[in-house]
């Protein structure tokens, strides 16, 4: 270790250090200006913020909330990384899904991908993607011993397997230098169809595997199917660890030690747009997994391999560019969390196919942060984080309490037949819609700064997806149902229902609410007016008749509505408005419902497209 030599410049020598106690009192002053008097812990509390799975996020983490000792990187419980190196010798794995049923129009984007950073390929066979027959045309033009294959065929894994072992021994490639995943994932496919496989070809194509081929990996935990029907984190990582111990359970049944049925299994999970919360979860996970072998008497043999893939759920179909931004930063907290390869979904993946720009942007995205921003250089770089730590220890017992619920419940089969995931998660997902129609949990784009003018995007349907068992859910759902509408009204009637927003004073008064007002309503379709700005009553019904809508919204300050507020919504139900809505709270004749922060938007929206007379 080089020691500096004092260069004169310790900046904070001359100030003493702050307590945690001074800070708190700061704190109480705070709120005490915003009519909260409380003091103590009991202020820090106010600025907590609570979160899924009973966690809560605190304002300020320091040494006191520091979590167990999370080791080494590449050394037990692997919190730290699965590898000593983490990913600072080669980056994570840039790893490109491909959906398409055409093989030569697949593999034409798969060559694409390879000769511009993609690392590893995310290939969909059989139902939903190119058929088992025509899995060499796809592949076409590959070096199969340099870019690994990660097969997704649900039921029709095993003859997708068979076709790509075939085809390595058909092009030459050494068994040493065959890298892939077969994909085979019988739990997951019956946590999406609902339909329940048998796990033995499952098993012998492990033990295939582990004979032959020692860098091919023939199970897949794929832990998305509970993150789409709407699961939290801990909620994902509990069901990944009991369909994880399931496949452990069938690989040593069938002869296979600890060790080489660990090294048969890949986990998948979900990277969303908070990246804290995605960096403690792959760090969790690998701790959780790590627990399991060392019950299972082999400890060195929990170094969970991790294939991370950017929400789903989180992807929009209004205002697809800003997915862009939502994918970066959840490409960095799987990057940070030490994921060994990360998935970037298209910006379009909502919309069907994605066409080569969106793939060329999702590609660079891992491209940029490891080559320019230089994220894989530095060994877990959250590690020592009091916050990281502290919710990453949280979360991996809120996630082993899940995994014990479901292990009582007789296994990961059993809780899937018997309802307990789907009942679990959806609990999960009612509470956080709840969220999601309040704006508490905003989508850019959707629920807030929607944008009406927009043209849409479009692109070339997609292959359906496989369904029958889990739901799949999107943050954008209620909104893009009230979005829909709106659009369907515009293409039959020539006009989107509008609302008249009545300004009152001037722009210091009325801005603010006017701009919230305008906000909310273009987040249901529903196209604001505001030409030109009230000041009495008149004024307003004037303007109001003009306006062609027969919805209205007063929009002031609280002491412009005690003064004019009765008086111009009479003149505006005078002039024939239907329902007049306040911006802010209170009670005054004459006004029929109120808009606030926090109000239930989806209701407040849908109620006024069917006074509107538009179909739902």
């Amino acid at each position: 270790m080089t020691v500096l030599p004092d260069d004169g410049l310790s900046l904070a020598a001359e100030f003493p250090d702050a307590t945690h106690e001074q800070w708190q009192r700061l704190v109480e002053g705070v709120l005490r200006k915003s009519g909260k008097d409380v003091s103590g812990t009991a202020a820090e509390e106010a600025l907590s913020t609570p979160v899924e799975d009973g966690l809560t996020t605190r304002p300020l983490y320091t040494a006191r909330d520091s979590a167990p000792d999370a080791g080494y990187p590449g050394f037990a419980p692997f919190v730290r990384g699965s590898r000593a190196e983490g990913n600072a010798a080669d980056g994570w794995g840039v790893r490109q899904r491909h959906a398409g049923t055409d093989p030569a129009r697949v593999n034409e984007a798969v060559l694409a991908d390879l000769e511009n950073g993609v690392t590893s390929l995310w290939l969909a066979v059989g139902q939903g993607g190119v058929p088992v027959s025509s899995l060499a045309r796809a592949l076409d033009g590959v070096y199969l011993d340099l870019a690994p294959v990660v097969l997704d065929a649900g039921a029709e894994f095993e003859p997708a397997a068979r076709a790509l072992l075939a085809l390595y021994e058909e092009r030459g490639v050494p068994v040493g230098s065959a890298r892939a995943n077969l994909g085979a994932d019988p739990l997951g496919h019956e946590a999406r169809t609902g339909d329940a496989l048998d796990i033995a070809p499952a098993v012998g194509l492990a033990r295939l595997c582990a004979e032959r081929f020692p860098q091919l990996r023939a199970l897949t935990v794929d832990a998305l199917p509970y993150h789409e029907a709407g699961g939290s984190a801990a909620e994902e990582l509990g069901a990944s660890l009991a369909t994880g111990v399931a496949y452990l359970r069938a690989l040593t049944g069938a002869g296979l030690s600890v060790e080489a049925a660990c090294a048969q299994l890949e986990f998948r999970y979900a990277a969303g747009a908070d990246q804290f919360l995605t960096i403690a979860k792959l760090r969790a996970a690998r701790r959780l997994w790590a627990r399991v072998a060392e019950a299972s008497g082999a400890p060195a043999a929990g170094a969970q391999r991790q294939h991370a893939v950017t929400s789903p759920v989180m992807m929009t179909r209004r205002d697809p560019w800003v997915n862009m931004l939502r994918t970066t930063v959840a490409c960095l907290g799987a990057g940070v969390g030490g994921a060994d390869a990360v998935t970037v979904l298209p910006f379009d993946h909502s919309l069907g196919l994605p066409d080569a720009f969106a793939r060329r942007i999702a590609r660079n995205t891992s491209s940029i942060l490891l080559e320019e921003s230089h994220l894989a250089r530095v060994i877990d770089p959250a590690g020592g984080s009091w916050y990281v730590e502290r919710l990453t220890d949280e979360l991996a017992h809120s996630a082993w309490e899940f995994f014990q619920e479901i292990e009582r419940a007789g296994g990961q089969a059993a809780a899937l037949r018997s309802g307990l995931v789907r009942e679990r998660l959806a609990a999960t997902w009612a509470a956080r819609s709840a969220r999601l129609a309040r704006r508490r949990e905003p989508v850019t784009g959707v629920s807030e700064f929607p944008h009406l003018a927009e043209r849409p995007v479009e692109r070339e349907a997609a292959p359906a997806a496989p369904s029958g068992g889990l739901p799949r859910v999107r943050r954008d759902e209620a909104f893009e149902e009230l979005r829909a509408r709106s659009d369907a009204h515009l293409a039959a009637t020539g006009a989107r229902p509008r609302v008249f927003l009545a300004a009152l004073g001037p722009a210091a008064a009325h801005t603010g609410r006017a701009t919230f007002a305008s906000n909310l309503f273009q987040a249901g379709g529903i196209e604001p007016v505001q030409d030109p700005v009230s000041v009495d009553a008149a004024t307003a019904a004037e303007a109001f008749a003009a306006s062609g809508a027969t919805l209205a919204c007063l929009c002031s300050s609280d002491a412009l509505y005690a003064e004019q507020a009765e008086a111009v919504a009479a003149a505006l139900r005078s002039a024939g408005a239907t329902h007049i809505y306040l911006a802010g709270r209170g009670e005054f004749t004459g006004v029929d419902a109120y808009v606030f922060a926090g109000c239930d938007a989806v209701a407040v929206l849908s109620s006024a497209l069917d006074r509107t007379g538009v179909a739902s």
